[in-house]
C-alpha cells in the first residue's frame, strides 16, 4: 500500500497515510524519507528552496521558511504563512446545477401550510430561551423538570415530542442598548424562537435586563401567542413562582405539541449547516470533500447547504468568489472578509492567528492550508448568497453565512438562520450537539473512528484507505443526512448534547 496520498500533480508535498519512520523509501516519489513523520503530515517530494511557495491542492499554503531537501517533513519548523496575490475572476467557475428529475424525500414534520409560507422541522422539541444570563437558572429548572434521564414519567404519554430544553447565554446586559452586539443577540434568539424544530418556545427574562423582551418582540417583528410565552421574574414573583409558572405552561403546550406525525417531504427542505472542528491533514482528503459531494447531491435535490466560519475561509476566498452567481453576492462576501480585518486589527488580532494546537498536531501548519480544506465542505455548485450572523435564509442552494470560527458560535448562528440538520467534520474527536437541531459527526480517519465512535456517526476515513472514493462517500453522506432528517437520533443525541452549545455571538464591550 502507498504510504503517502497525493492530492494533486504539481504539489511539492504529499500527506502520510501512516507515521513513517526515515528511510522509508516512497516508490511512487521516488523519495526517501528523512527523519519521524506523523499521519496526516506533510512529506516534501522535491527540494524547495527558502522562500518558495509549498503547494498542496494546487494553491499556494505558505512558504519555506529555510531550506527543505525531498523526503523531509514539512511543518511549523519549516513552512510559514504568507501573504500573496489571490487573483480570481468572479463567478468564473459558476457552472449550471444538473438538478434530479426525482427528489429524494424524507420523514420530516411540516408546520403550517407549505404552499403559504410553512416549514419543515426534522425534530420536535419545546424550547425555553432567555432574555438574559440572570434568567438562565430559572429557564433550567423548567426544562429540567421534563427531563426523561431524571423524571421519565412526566413525558412518558408524549413520545412524538424530542424533550423541553433551555437555551441559555451569558449576556443581555451591560451592553449598548442601540449597539450591534444586542441587535445580533435578538436577532439569534428570534431565529430561534421561530425554528421550525421548535413545537412552541417560552421566553423568560428577569425584568431589568438591557434585553428587554419587548424590545426583542419588536425588532424581529414577534407576537406572544399561544406558541411564544414570555414573562418575567421580577413580574411573576421570584425564581419558584417563575419555574412553577414555566412548568404550568410547558405541561399546556404537551398534547398539542404531541399531536403531529412525520410525512414524506421532498429534500428542498432540507437546510444543512456545515461545520467542522478540530481538523487535521486527512480533513480536506477524506470527510470534507466527501462533505462536499453530499453537499452538490443536496443541491441537485433542490436543498439548502450553509457554509461558514470566516476566518476559516481565509486565504481560500477565491475560490468561493469565483462561484459566485453576480458581482453583487461576490461583493457581499469581500465585504465581510473587510469587516474581520478591521476587526481583528481593532481587538490587536490577526485573521492568519490560526491553525489551533490540535489542528497543527494533526498535521494542519498555516491558516491557508486550513481554509483550502475547510472550503471543500461546500462541493462544487454555484454560491448563490451570502448572509450576515443569524440572518433569516431564504435562497435555495449553496449560500455563505458570516460566522466565527468557534464551531458553537458558528452553530448557533447556522440553526438561527434556519439549518435543520448540522453536519461536522472532525479529525481530532470534536464532540458537539445542537439542540433544537441534530447533529451528524464525521470522522476523517479510521483510527479516529476505532478510538471515539461511540462520538461518530460516519467514518469517513475509508477514502484515505482506498476502501471508498469521494463520489461513493457523498452518496453515503447524502443518505445519512435524509435518515438523520427523518427522525434517526445522531450520536450527541444520544449522549444529550445541544443545550450547553447554544453559544450567540457576543460582539462589542460588556460594560
Amino acid at each position: 500500500m502507498n504510504p503517502v496520498i497525493r492530492i494533486h500533480p504539481q504539489d511539492n508535498v504529499v500527506i502520510a497515510k501512516q507515521q513513517l519512520l526515515g528511510g522509508t523509501r516512497i516508490a511512487s516519489e521516488h523519495i526517501t524519507v528523512s527523519g519521524l513523520v506523523p499521519p496526516g503530515h506533510k512529506v516534501a517530494t522535491r527540494a524547495i528552496a527558502t522562500g518558495a511557495s509549498v503547494r498542496r491542492y494546487n494553491q499556494i499554503i505558505g512558504v519555506a521558511t529555510q531550506p527543505i531537501a525531498a523526503g523531509q517533513h514539512v511543518h511549523t519548523h519549516n513552512l510559514a504563512f504568507s501573504h500573496f496575490d489571490r487573483g480570481h475572476a468572479v463567478g468564473s467557475d459558476v457552472r449550471p446545477v444538473d438538478y434530479v428529475q426525482t427528489p429524494a424525500t424524507f420523514e420530516g414534520i411540516v408546520r403550517g401550510d407549505l404552499s403559504n409560507g410553512g416549514r419543515v422541522a426534522t425534530r420536535n422539541y419545546i424550547g425555553v430561551l432567555t432574555s438574559v444570563n440572570c434568567s438562565a437558572t430559572v429557564a433550567r429548572a423548567i426544562a429540567d423538570h421534563f427531563r426523561r434521564d431524571i423524571h421519565p414519567e412526566v413525558l412518558a404519554d408524549f413520545p412524538q415530542i424530542d424533550g423541553v430544553v433551555a437555551l441559555t447565554h451569558g449576556a443581555g446586559c451591560a451592553t449598548d442598548s442601540e449597539g450591534e452586539s444586542l441587535q445580533v443577540l435578538r436577532r439569534t434568539l428570534a431565529g430561534y424562537a421561530r425554528h421550525a424544530n421548535f413545537a412552541a418556545v417560552l421566553v423568560v427574562g428577569l425584568g431589568c435586563e438591557t434585553n428587554q423582551i419587548q424590545g426583542l418582540l419588536a425588532q424581529e417583528g414577534l407576537r406572544e401567542g399561544a406558541k411564544l410565552v414570555t414573562f418575567n421574574i421580577q413580574d411573576t414573583g421570584g425564581t419558584a413562582k417563575t419555574v412553577a409558572r414555566g412548568i404550568e405552561v410547558v405541561t399546556s403546550l404537551l398534547p398539542e405539541a404531541n399531536a403531529i406525525q412525520r410525512v414524506p417531504v421532498p429534500a428542498k427542505h432540507l437546510m444543512v449547516g456545515l461545520q467542522c472542528g478540530g481538523s487535521d491533514g486527512y480533513s480536506g482528503i477524506s470527510a470534507n470533500p466527501g462533505l462536499g459531494a453530499a453537499v452538490d447531491l443536496l443541491v441537485r435535490h433542490g436543498g439548502t447547504a450553509v457554509l461558514s466560519e470566516t476566518p476559516e475561509i481565509y486565504g481560500g476566498e477565491h475560490l468561493l468568489l469565483q462561484r459566485a452567481v453576480s458581482q453583487a453576492v461576490a461583493d457581499k462576501l469581500e465585504a465581510r472578509l473587510q469587516w474581520w480585518t478591521d476587526y481583528c486589527a481593532r481587538n490587536n488580532g490577526e485573521l492568519d492567528n490560526n491553525p489551533s494546537a490540535g489542528n497543527k498536531a494533526g498535521g494542519l501548519t498555516t491558516i491557508l492550508e486550513k481554509s483550502l480544506g475547510a472550503i471543500a465542505k461546500g462541493g462544487t455548485t454555484p454560491l448563490v448568497d451570502v448572509y450576515e450572523y443569524a440572518q433569516p435564509i431564504t435562497a435555495t442552494g449553496f449560500v455563505y453565512m458570516d460566522t466565527p470560527g468557534y464551531d458553537p458560535v458558528s452553530a448557533t448562528g447556522q440553526v438561527a438562520g434556519g439549518a435543520n440538520l448540522i453536519c461536522f467534520t472532525t479529525g481530532r474527536g470534536s464532540a458537539y450537539g445542537c439542540a433544537p437541531t441534530p447533529s451528524l459527526k464525521l470522522a476523517t480517519n479510521q483510527a479516529l473512528w476505532a478510538r471515539q465512535e461511540e462520538d461518530m456517526d460516519i467514518n469517513c476515513g475509508t477514502v484515505i484507505d482506498g476502501q471508498e472514493s469521494v463520489a461513493q462517500l457523498g452518496e453515503r453522506i447524502f443518505q445519512e443526512m435524509l435518515a438523520a432528517a427523518s427522525g434517526r437520533k445522531t450520536k450527541s443525541e444520544l449522549h444529550g448534547y445541544g443545550q450547553n452549545e447554544f453559544v450567540p455571538w457576543a460582539l462589542g464591550a460588556v460594560m
